[in-house]
């Protein structure tokens, strides 16, 4: 892989919790690339730093050791002003809960997250892709969970970022919900071209990615390609 190419590089990334006796090291030496335009799985069980991971990459929380660079870009470098810009200018976030705003309806909770971009995409076009244009003017309580992650989704990816990270966001919805979820997000990426980067202990939604990376105990295991991705419909567990 070319410099050119690696768009996310991690470089023996180090963090704790705690001291003393109580100190648990988190991640221990991670160390790998994602490409732009890819979706990357993190795939590993509880406690093997998936979410710790994925805050650190999203600027919510400080390694103790290491670098993260996106599009050349070093995360250690930036102070808090520039670390704002860095979430506004690159990230999305979807979380395995909601957090949606109760008293907004559908679009204006989208337009929350388009408000925060100098480039965010067509709201109208993007709530049809999203499934969700019948149901634009409905509160949050008036939704689904399906329709309410997609709406998160939808929040996250209006902004048009670089980079989508997704913490668990099947974790939460039963497995016809999770399918559609998984099929949508997959047709964003194809859709917009946005890197992708999905933490999960679901297995089998590892074989939809580019890349899967399998975290356990704090490093990496093993950091494949998919030569064989199958579609997310075709997913089965």
């Amino acid at each position: 892989m070319s410099q050119k190419e690696m768009f996310l590089q991690i470089n023996d990334l180090h963090k704790s919790f705690g001291s003393g006796d109580t100190k648990q090291e988190v991640l221990r030496g991670m160390t790998f690339s994602v490409k732009k335009g890819e979706f990357c799985v993190l795939l590993g069980p509880s406690g093997s730093g998936k979410s710790t991971l994925l805050n650190i990459i999203g600027g919510i929380d400080a390694a103790d050791s290491g670098t993260i660079s996106i599009d050349g870009e070093l995360l250690k470098d930036m102070n808090e002003k520039a670390l704002t810009q860095y979430r506004r200018r690159h990230l999305g976030y979807v979380f395995q809960l909601y957090n949606l705003i109760a008293n907004l309806n559908v679009k204006e909770n989208i337009e929350v997250g388009a408000y925060l971009s100098d480039h965010p995409l067509d709201i109208d076009d993007l709530l049809k892709t999203l499934g969700l244009w019948e149901h634009r003017y409905k509160l949050p309580n008036q939704l689904s969970g399906g329709q309410q992650q997609r709406v998160s989704i939808g929040r996250a990816i209006v902004k048009n970022p670089d980079l989508l990270l997704c913490d668990e966001p099947t974790g939460a919805l039963d497995y016809t919900t999770s399918k559609e979820i998984l099929q949508l997000i997959e047709q964003i990426n194809h859709k917009y071209g946005n890197t992708i980067i999905m933490v999960t202990h679901n297995e089998p939604i590892r074989g939809m990615a580019d890349h899967v990376i399998k975290l356990r105990d704090g490093i990496v295991r093993t950091d494949e390609y998919n030569e064989n991705k199958i579609p997310a419909a075709q997913l089965e567990w």
